[in-house]
């Protein structure tokens, strides 16, 4: 069922009618004592409110049911519902009403949040952080993608819904690399809250179409980059435990997959416990609050972070992922995705390994040359088609 801006609003104006129409001064069914005091008012009237208050928790119950799968967020209809709430009881003071204020006001209060309300909560205790999976569910989901494709390597792309360009330029190139040197390899997406129904019906036409799209509850920004991280590894943990190693991988990136496979297929590559690509060391975190890296020292109190692999790629065992959501319990979150995942590995004890020729993860490459690409892993692009245009010229017959 569909709700118009115009109905919703029409529903709150006749709650605020109904329940102006019971306010104390307009109740006329008040009984009289013996000496002519309304001894019985308070009875009715407390009951009649009762009976409003009933109606109202139903019908915001059946709004919320509705708005909180729409991703409820500040300015929407349903916060203008509780604010009208709000008002209401600030002006109508009786003793139960604050009581019952509070139970309304809950929603609001964590609408400050850039993360999406927790909707998991079983076996929650203190020590399960914002960023842990249990805290948020998978919208858009292919539970059976690793038991049909049985891979070797799995390749995860955070990636913002509207970057639709950025995933179509991987499905034609890297990620149309379904097996390499005899192995299975998969790629998947992982999105965040859409903001918006039409764009997310756009995204489940993607999904239907490619089923490659995985999206969880929480919002998708910057700031929630760990967020989308730990789903990553949650659904590794959850979904694809058969595979032998997985990557997370940025959607600027170029993967040369054939180079990627030869490094996990050498006989002196870890099995376990093992996670690789370009190395960052000794990294101050950045205490200036003007600073899109921010982190304050209440979430990260050391003034260095441990060695992290840098987050455009980085490949790493399959037995990993349980352990980093484990970890997540106890390493208090914070908005460097990269570095927090540094934090677990050291919580873990587990050191980032060099890869065999660093050279191979790079960063930039400067100006384009096609043997620089021939050998590398990895490396940072500029834009979706200087992807495209790389990968057919380095893919091109010599």
């Amino acid at each position: 069922m569909s709700w118009s801006r115009g109905s919703r609003g029409r529903i709150v104006i006749a709650l605020e009618r109904n329940m102006k129409a019971i306010q104390p001064s307009s109740l006329h069914l008040c009984s009289l004592g013996r000496d002519g005091a309304p001894h019985r008012c308070h009875i009715k009237a407390g009951f009649i409110l009762l009976l409003t208050w009933a109606f109202l928790l139903t019908a915001i119950g059946f709004f919320s049911q509705f708005s909180l799968k729409a991703a409820v967020l500040p300015g929407t209809w349903y916060k203008e519902v509780l604010n009208q709430i709000h008002s209401f009881y600030v002006v109508i003071e009786y003793p139960s009403a604050s009581r019952n204020r509070t139970i309304f006001l809950a929603p609001n209060s964590v609408q400050q949040s850039p993360t999406q309300i927790p909707t998991k909560t079983t076996d929650m205790s203190v020590h399960y952080h914002i960023d842990h999976p249990s805290n948020y569910h998978f919208m858009l989901d292919e539970p059976d993608k690793c038991s049909q494709w049985d891979p070797f390597l799995i390749l995860m792309v955070p990636v913002a819904p509207h970057q639709l360009d950025a995933r179509n330029a991987i499905r034609s190139t890297w990620g149309n690399e379904s097996s390499v040197q005899g192995k299975a390899v998969l790629t998947l997406f992982m999105v965040g809250l859409t903001g918006g129904p039409e764009a997310q019906q756009q995204l489940e036409e993607e999904s239907q179409q490619h089923r490659d799209l995985l999206q969880s509850n929480f919002v998708d920004s910057y700031f929630n980059l760990t967020i989308k991280t730990m789903m990553i590894m949650d659904w590794l943990v959850t979904r694809c435990s058969q595979a032998s190693y997985a990557m997370k991988v940025d959607s600027d990136v170029y993967i040369n997959v054939e180079n990627l496979m030869t490094l996990l297929l050498a006989p002196n590559t870890p099995r376990e416990n093992y996670i690789t690509g370009h190395l960052m060391r000794d990294r101050p975190v950045v205490r200036n609050k003007n600073s899109k890296w921010y982190v304050s020292e209440e979430l990260y109190p050391e003034p260095k972070y441990p060695t992290y692999p840098l987050g455009m790629g980085y490949v790493f065992s399959n037995d990993l992922p349980e352990k980093i959501v484990e970890a997540s319990k106890k390493v208090k979150g914070f908005n460097n995705e990269d570095a927090y995942m540094g934090a677990c590995l050291k919580w873990l004890g587990i050191a980032p390994s060099s890869p065999p020729d660093p050279s191979q993860f790079r960063v930039y490459m400067g100006q384009y040359k096609r043997e620089n690409f021939l050998r590398v892993i990895t490396t940072l692009l500029g834009s979706p088609q200087q992807l495209i245009d790389i990968w057919k010229d380095v893919k091109r017959l010599t």
